[in-house]
């Protein structure tokens, strides 16, 4: 399955008091680099992360950007610190029962006191929990990203196998058309020859056959079309293989475009060079769609 470059991906999760927001957007790059923006107090969590977008995606630029906003009832609840109120309420009931006491510690006091109450936050949460947390929404996110990256893969990989059946197309025309050249190049010296014979010079049909096997051999494509099919092929299977394949398609585009300008540059012949262009257009609009592609 062909992946693209291009994606998003967005989870929303609660936890610590806050409502915390992941976004991951992708586009095209030729390695994967990865960029993370989140509040300061997590950047301890920054490495963990990127090494799970890189284990998922192969490449792109991936732009993550974590947010996290207090919730309203958050803000309107607070903490009770267990371990302060048990320790102030020993140390009342000591000092009583030391100094002979008669006032009790009331709960109004109690609540007074500090560090018994404070608003919810994620430093509650221990770092073990808000990675867990971060992973958590972070998959998520992936996983939106990695949905739309497939979807969009998808369409690419059929326009592209569309374009190559639209080049073996063109490339059968240009074997059907490729031994004609040498037929007509003959047919039209013969009668350019013909149209000249004015009996000052003595026609030579050993010369005439060694100036057509010269003209034969500069003409061959024989090789170049038996390359671009075996190029069709490899196209054709890279497109089904399950793992980033972009880099790969690339050069298979790049050796494509060099065999077909290397039949421009060998046809003497208008047909063959009109097919020659239209197949440097297709393997262009190719080239465009594999620059998206994982």
């Amino acid at each position: 399955m062909v992946f693209s470059m291009t994606g998003f991906g967005h989870s929303a999760r609660h936890f610590g008091g806050y409502r915390v927001q992941i976004e991951i957007k992708s586009v095209n790059h030729r390695y994967c680099e990865t960029v993370i923006r989140l509040p300061r107090e997590w950047t301890c969590y920054e490495d963990v992360l990127k090494r799970i977008v890189q284990h998922r995606l192969g490449r792109g630029r991936i732009d993550i950007f974590i947010n996290k906003e207090k919730e309203e009832d958050a803000l309107n609840t607070p903490h009770v610190n267990w371990s302060a109120a048990h320790s102030y309420v020993q140390a009342a009931s000591a000092l009583r029962e030391r100094f002979g006491f008669t006032d009790t510690l009331t709960l109004n006091q109690l609540m007074q006191m500090p560090d018994v109450l404070s608003l919810r936050d994620d430093s509650t949460l221990a770092n073990e929990e808000v990675e867990e947390h971060l992973v958590a929404g972070l998959q998520e996110a992936l996983n939106g990203l990695c949905e739309m990256r497939a979807r969009e893969g998808f369409h690419l990989a059929e326009d592209t196998g569309s374009r190559l059946t639209t080049l073996e197309a063109i490339h059968q025309e240009l074997v059907l058309l490729a031994p004609t050249v040498v037929s007509e190049y003959r047919a039209k010296l013969r009668q350019r020859l013909a149209d000249l014979q004015d009996a000052t010079f003595k026609f030579d049909e050993h010369k005439f056959g060694m100036e057509l096997a010269l003209f034969a051999e500069r003409c061959n494509i024989d090789e170049e079309l038996t390359r671009l099919k075996s190029h069709f092929g490899q196209c054709r299977n890279l497109l089904q293989m399950h793992e980033p394949v972009g880099r790969k398609l690339d050069f298979l585009i790049q050796e494509m475009n060099r065999e077909v300008n290397t039949i421009g540059s060998k046809a003497n012949h208008l047909a063959l060079v009109n097919r020659v262009v239209d197949m440097k257009a297709e393997l262009e609009k190719i080239r465009e769609q594999v620059a998206n592609m994982e």
